[in-house]
């Protein structure tokens, strides 16, 4: 039997974000070995195992198949995947952890705005200079393509080893492709995002992989660990509305609440407060609004979408 395997990223913020997001959805973390430990359990889905790995080890294992699902950054998902739709699916989309891969020049450079720009500069600099202007990246792959749906090809990449934002000044680089999610790094180095010069916007996303093998066992724990995910997901939208009176059908309508029984209604959350007017308008004494924690639907549409996928790939 092959059970469910999940990764988390292992440390910093993402880790506090997934950890955060786990536990909204009834599963709260429990790391084995203390801090320094490698794998971990959910309480309430003692069925999976469950192992802290950096976001690229994540992402690598995912695309190998050797993970069935993990929360990870989709930059590195498309960087490191040579058959994206084939070999992982993105089921949802977390919220954190957002950033953008960029491209950024020095900020003196006034006369390079865009793509195009960025290309005629590395024409005059190979013509001054006797080489190809450095690009300095961890994201090879994706710069490679978006340097030639721009069509720029007056670069040669240079693998960046550590801190990329520094590379123009330490003169390792002339430019730079790198992540960012505020820019404050890049304006600490006097570098600036050209115009037209954000390759993807990234965030951490539930992933799950095609390519792993999953047998009815480990689909059968995923499906009880989606189900909790939506269900918790669909509770933020909606709210409990509870009336001391019974809920006139205009009402209902107008403000397309869910009746539960004559008294109590779901409403959508940004609706909420109006429908409680509208209930005291019309001779409710007392109405109340209650958050709901987890609201559970027969029909798990991302779950399903994801058992089709396999079923392509298969």
């Amino acid at each position: 039997m092959t059970r469910l395997s999940i990764a988390i990223p292992s440390k910093g913020r993402l880790k506090e974000k997934s950890e955060d997001w786990l536990s909204a959805s009834g599963f709260k973390l429990r790391q084995k070995g203390g801090g320094r430990g490698y794998s971990a359990e959910l309480k309430g889905l003692p069925d999976a195992d469950i192992m802290l790995l950096s976001a690229r080890e994540i992402s690598e294992e995912l695309i190998a198949g050797n993970l069935h699902v993990g929360i990870t950054g989709e930059d590195l998902l498309h960087d490191l995947s040579n058959a994206f739709d084939r070999e992982v699916h993105v089921m949802r989309r977390l919220g954190f952890g957002g950033a953008d891969v960029i491209v950024a020049v020095p900020a003196s450079w006034l006369d390079v705005e865009t793509m195009a720009d960025l290309e005629a500069a590395g024409a005059l600099f190979r013509q001054r200079h006797g080489r190809r202007m450095r690009v300095a990246t961890k994201y090879l792959k994706l710069t490679r393509q978006f340097f030639a749906e721009k069509a720029v090809g007056e670069y040669r990449l240079i693998v960046s080893p550590g801190a990329t934002e520094a590379a123009p000044a330490a003169g390792t680089a002339e430019v730079i492709v790198d992540i960012t999610s505020t820019g404050s790094t890049l304006k600490a180095n006097d570098l600036k995002v050209l115009d037209d010069g954000v390759i993807l916007k990234s965030e951490a996303s539930l992933v799950g992989s095609l390519r792993a093998d999953w047998s009815p066992e480990a689909l059968k724990t995923f499906e009880i660990f989606s189900d909790s995910v939506e269900a918790t997901a669909a509770a933020r939208k909606q709210v409990r509305i509870e009336s001391d009176s019974a809920i006139p059908e205009s009402v209902i309508q107008n403000f397309d609440l869910t009746p539960m029984s004559e008294h109590i209604a779901l409403c959508v959350s940004q609706n909420a407060s109006s429908a409680a007017r509208a209930l005291a308008k019309v001779g409710a004494k007392t109405v109340t609004i209650a958050t709901i924690n987890q609201a559970f639907s027969s029909d798990n549409a991302v779950f399903g979408n994801f058992v089709k996928n396999l079923s392509r790939t298969a």
